[in-house]
C-alpha cells in the first residue's frame, strides 16, 4: 500500500480516478495531441514540440441550449499557470437553401462570455468574432484566454460562452442559420464542444538522485543470491559492466488500466552492472567516476566503494488519462526513463 502511494505521488495523483475505460472514449483531439508528441510507449518524441507540462480538456456539460457552452474548470490545480485556452466547437454543414440566389456564401460568427446565469443571456461581452462559409463543416478553435484566466482566478464568474450567427442577405439579416454540434452518444465519435487549457504545473515532480561512495556495493551478479550459492557461482561468474536493463511498468498489474487511455504500460528501465577500474568510453564515466576507480583498484582508501551504474540520461513519459472528474488530461513527467547508463 505505502509502495502505490508513493507511486500516485510521483504521477501527481491525489485522488484514484474512477474505471471509465472502455465505456467512456476520449475526445479525439486528446488522441491526436498524445499521438503528436509521444510515442506507443508515451515517450516524448522530440523536446519542444509542446510547451506545456498539463493539457486538461473539458466538455461540453449544456446539452439542449445550441448557443450557450459551460465548462466545469474546477479540476485546475491550484498554482496551476495557464499558458494559452481554446474553446473548440464543431460547424455543422449547411444544406444549401433551394430557390434562394441571394442568399451570400458566409455569416458572422460572434463568441461571448455570458456575465450572468444561462436565464439572461442578454448580459454578455464579445471575445472574438470572425466570418464562416455556410457550406463546409469542421472544428472551429477560438483563443479565449483572457477569459479563462480570469474564471480560473474566480470560479463563480464562470457562466459559460454564448454563440450568435448572423447572416445577410437581400431580405435583411437573420441569425442562427448556423449550429454547432452539441454531445452525441458515448461510444459514437465525438463532436462535442470541448475548452482546451495548456498549462505548466508548479510542482517539482522530478527528483534527482545523486549517488554517494555509501550506497553503490560492488556489482557482482551473484549479490542477489544467498551466501553460500553467491560464493561458488562467484568464482565462476564474470562480472557485467554498467549496462541498461528492461524495467516494464505495467498499468493494468498496478490497476490503473481503467482509467489511463494511453499508454498500457511503460519500460523505465534501470542501469545495472559493475563500474571497476579500467572504465571503457561505453561506461560514460565521469572524471570524477574514473579517478574514484583507480583509487579501489589500488587500494588506497579503507572505506571507498566503486562509482556507481545510474542513468545519466533521461527522457520523460507522457500520460494521457481520465481525471477523477472524467475530464481527459495529457500530462508530461520528466525523468521518468532511463535512456542510457554510466559510471558516476
Amino acid at each position: 500500500a505505502a509502495a502505490l502511494q508513493r507511486l500516485r505521488e510521483v504521477f501527481d495523483i491525489e485522488e484514484l480516478p474512477p474505471d471509465v475505460l472502455p465505456r467512456r472514449k476520449p475526445p479525439q483531439f486528446m488522441v491526436d495531441l498524445f499521438n503528436r508528441v509521444a510515442d506507443a510507449n508515451g515517450i516524448t518524441r522530440a523536446p519542444g514540440l509542446l510547451q506545456a507540462d498539463v493539457v486538461r480538456s473539458f466538455e461540453d456539460r449544456v446539452h439542449v441550449d445550441h448557443h450557450h457552452f459551460y465548462f466545469d474548470i474546477s479540476a485546475m490545480e491550484k498554482g496551476e499557470q495557464m499558458l494559452k485556452a481554446e474553446f473548440r466547437v464543431f460547424k455543422i454543414k449547411r444544406t444549401h437553401l433551394s430557390g434562394r440566389s441571394d442568399v451570400q456564401h458566409f455569416c458572422k460568427v460572434e463568441v461571448y462570455e455570458l456575465l450572468e446565469s444561462e436565464n439572461k443571456p442578454q448580459k454578455k461581452r464579445l471575445i472574438t468574432s470572425r466570418l464562416l462559409s455556410l457550406y463546409t463543416e469542421g472544428w472551429e478553435v477560438f483563443n479565449v484566454t483572457q477569459t479563462v484566466s480570469k474564471w480560473v482566478g474566480n470560479s463563480s464568474s464562470n457562466h459559460g460562452f454564448w454563440i450568435t450567427t448572423t447572416h445577410v442577405s437581400n431580405n435583411g439579416m437573420e441569425h442562427n442559420l448556423v449550429t454547432f454540434a452539441k454531445s452525441q452518444g458515448a461510444l459514437q465519435e465525438s463532436r462535442n464542444a470541448l475548452l482546451v487549457l495548456f498549462t505548466n504545473s508548479n510542482k517539482r515532480r522530478s527528483h534527482s538522485f545523486v549517488p554517494s561512495a555509501t550506497n553503490c556495493p560492488p556489482y557482482h551478479p551473484s549479490m542477489s543470491r544467498r551466501p553460500r550459492a553467491a560464493a561458488a557461482a562467484a568464482a565462476r561468474s564474470p562480472i557485467t559492466a554498467c549496462h541498461r536493463r528492461e524495467l516494464y511498468v505495467d498499468f493494468h498489474a498496478i490497476g490503473w488500466s481503467g482509467w489511463i487511455i494511453h499508454p498500457s504500460g511503460y519500460n523505465a528501465f534501470y542501469c545495472r552492472g559493475s563500474c571497476l577500474f579500467p572504465l571503457g568510453g561505453s561506461l560514460n564515466a565521469t572524471n570524477h567516476a574514473t579517478v574514484q576507480s583507480i583509487v579501489y583498484t589500488l587500494k588506497l582508501s579503507q572505506d571507498l566503494s566503486t562509482p556507481c551504474c545510474v542513468p545519466d540520461e533521461l527522457k520523460s513519459l507522457n500520460l494521457l488519462y481520465f481525471d477523477d472528474k472524467q475530464n481527459v488530461v495529457l500530462k508530461n513527467y520528466k525523468d521518468m526513463v532511463a535512456t542510457r547508463c554510466g559510471c558516476h
